[in-house]
């Protein structure tokens, strides 16, 4: 047995992210595990240290800490790097060995919540078969997830508004590859059902940044109201995509008037 290692742990060569498996995680956690789990590296030993102290801490351990402290009423912005270091389990100066400071955390749990997000509602428009049921399967995608608080989501709505510049950024650019995906999948149901499609991108940046503004309200909203206001949503999607058919009927000298 190498030296350093315990009994007790000398079988268990494998990250503290490993480890969180084996207790209850909430969905938010789980998305985040699955999005973030790769293969340990072979061997790797976990060293013995002082109760209450991890030996062996990865990002992906630190942005889960993280995860575990955000919710509904608190945004990443407002989090300490030293409650974050003591959800993880290490001391504050080990926090550096992953991360330059807490922006760059925060940058991280925005980009892992586009991933999220992003996977979520591609699946959702890739089940619908004709235009109206991608209208009304991604926007009650977008919604489910926020009625099941999903911490993930709360950071994408939440850092865009109170954020510093460096989330705000981090945030657009999560739209904009929404925005990508919204106008490849536009593009391609307009084509297959022969509708016209005025300035695809255009519209899928109409389209992305209502559902997200909607959703940002909707986050304070009681449950019962949700559902009043995905119906809206729907319907203002659909006119979005009722609007960008006709403008594409239309003569460039109609659409300049």
């Amino acid at each position: 047995m190498r030296a350093g290692l315990t009994q007790r742990n000398a079988p268990a060569w494998r990250s503290a992210r490993t480890r969180l498996h084996a207790r209850p995680m909430d969905p938010a956690e789980a998305t985040a595990v699955t999005l973030l789990d790769s293969p340990d590296v072979p061997g790797a030993p976990v060293r013995a240290v002082s109760p209450g102290r991890k030996a062996v801490i990865s990002r992906d351990d630190i942005i889960l800490a993280a995860l575990r402290l955000v919710g509904p009423h608190r945004s990443v912005s407002s989090l300490s790097l030293r409650e974050v270091a003591r959800e993880a389990g290490i001391a504050p100066n080990s926090f550096y060995r992953q991360f330059r400071d807490m922006d760059e955390l925060a940058v991280a749990l925005i980009d892992l919540a586009g991933s999220s997000l992003r996977q979520i509602i591609g699946e959702a428009r890739q089940r619908a078969a004709v235009d109206r049921s991608v209208v009304r399967g991604s926007v009650e995608a977008f919604m489910e997830q926020l009625q099941r608080d999903d911490k993930l989501l709360h950071i994408l709505l939440r850092e865009g508004s109170v954020g510093s510049d460096a989330f705000k950024q981090a945030v657009d650019r999560q739209l904009t590859y929404f925005e990508e995906e919204l106008r490849h999948d536009l593009v391609r149901l307009a084509q297959a059902n022969g509708t016209g499609l005025f300035e695809a991108g255009l519209t899928a940046k109409a389209i992305t940044r209502l559902v997200f503004t909607m959703g940002s309200t909707a986050m304070d909203m009681p449950g019962g109201e949700q559902g009043r206001l995905t119906e809206e949503l729907i319907l203002m999607v659909r006119m979005i995509v009722a609007g960008t058919q006709t403008l594409a009927a239309m003569t460039p000298e109609q659409v300049a008037r």
